[in-house]
């Protein structure tokens, strides 16, 4: 069982930058793969997105590659997401999840813990 907790989400001009925090808890935070999801209201979570327990493995989607950095430090139990860029488009609640078998996916259907989500809105 892990916990997680975001923070850092918040209002930004077009074209400025946020960091988004995810704080875990619970067994040993490496063996976990984690993943960024956002969501807008009456549409799907989509995968932003996901690192690997040893952080050497990351990817991106296709709408936030080269904007977007994912990153972790294990001894803090924490994983970010580093966002630069920003448009509108990326107004959503933003959410860290877990997969307890460190695999790593696009899929939200694939990791077993959710945070509550942190709302990110980009003013135009």
């Amino acid at each position: 069982q892990v916990h997680l907790v975001e923070s850092g989400g918040g209002l930004v001009q077009a074209g400025g930058s946020l960091s988004l925090s995810c704080a875990a808890s619970g067994r040993t935070f490496s063996d976990y793969a984690m993943g960024w999801f956002r969501q807008v209201p009456g549409k799907e979570r989509d995968f932003v997105a996901y690192i690997s327990g040893s952080g050497r493995l990351t990817n991106y989607a296709d709408s936030v590659k080269g904007r977007f950095i994912i990153s972790r430090d294990n001894a803090k139990n924490m994983v970010y997401l580093q966002m630069n860029s920003l448009s509108s488009e990326d107004t959503a609640v933003y959410y860290c999840a877990a997969n307890k078998f460190n695999r790593v996916s696009g899929l939200s259907r694939a990791y077993d813990y959710w945070g509550q989500g942190t709302q990110v809105t980009v003013s135009s």
